[in-house]
């Protein structure tokens, strides 16, 4: 049986270097498009010598909807309004559509809901085995403690990043939510600055650190008097979340249209 073909978007980016070579390295799967945003200066460059490295016989492209169209899986990590289009092109062409892609308004993800009717799509704010683990432990504890524990979600990232607080501190938040039987939205307490008064019970937290060349650190902090409980995440290298977002491709393949997480992918 012949190994999907996988086109990666947002090639020159570093997120996109890094799948693309996280599926050049694979035995599963082929690299068969990368795409770039119109105007750039990788578009009808050979990808290896973009890259820095020996030619590959692929050219980068600004025409995605000829690199998508012969695709079995699209992985993406973009921007919002560019997943959004992704979405429809893949959609259309059948194939898997692996999201990575953080700072979504509801506009778009009403929109990625609609593609996904027709393809499968996976997305997760973060494609690590680990994030994902934490998540379901979060959502466990939750349960567990009452709501006289406050719950502060921290997180930091490097200082290019765009959005914040970032899609994985997002999910940790939905979950601790969850655990408790409530959506994030009905918890959620807004940034803090100034005279805030006393903090509300029940209620999670979010507070973001943007600085260096963080990967990404995530720590979920239950709190009540006289102790803590803190989970915690770090990752040190960025090619976890390719490994994930690869792995995430390649398990959708025979699935059906609809819309997944990494939760579904790892069987958690």
């Amino acid at each position: 049986m012949e190994k999907p073909g996988i086109v990666i978007t947002g090639v020159s980016g570093r997120m996109g270097q890094m799948l693309a070579r996280a599926v050049l390295a694979s035995d599963q799967a082929r690299l068969v498009g990368a795409t770039v945003r119109e105007g750039s200066p990788w578009a009808g460059r050979d990808l290896g010598e973009a890259m820095g490295g020996a030619a590959l016989g692929i050219t980068v492209t600004d025409d995605a909807v000829g690199a998508i169209a012969g695709a079995q899986a699209v992985i993406d990590f973009t921007t919002p309004d560019a997943t959004v289009a992704f979405a429809e092109l893949t959609a259309q062409a059948r194939a898997v559509h692996v999201i990575g892609t953080t700072g979504f308004e509801p506009g778009h993800l009403a929109k990625i809901t609609a593609a996904a009717r027709h393809a499968p799509i996976i997305r997760a704010g973060n494609m690590s085995l680990g994030v994902n683990l934490l998540v379901g432990l979060t959502r466990k504890v939750a349960a567990v403690l009452g709501e006289d524990w406050d719950v502060e979600v921290v997180e930091a990232h490097h200082n290019r990043k765009v959005d914040a607080p970032s899609g994985t501190a997002l999910m940790l938040g939905e979950a601790a939510a969850e655990g408790r039987g409530y959506t994030l939205d009905e918890l959620r307490t807004p940034a803090r600055e100034g005279i805030t008064g006393a903090r509300q019970s029940g209620t999670i937290g979010f507070s973001a650190i943007r600085g260096g060349d963080v990967v990404g650190e995530h720590d979920v902090i239950f709190a009540t008097a006289g102790e803590r409980v803190v989970l915690r995440h770090l990752a040190s290298d960025r090619m976890i979340f390719a490994r994930g977002a690869l792995r995430a491709a390649l398990w959708g393949q025979d699935k059906g249209p609809g819309e997944y997480d990494m939760a579904d992918v790892l069987g958690l």
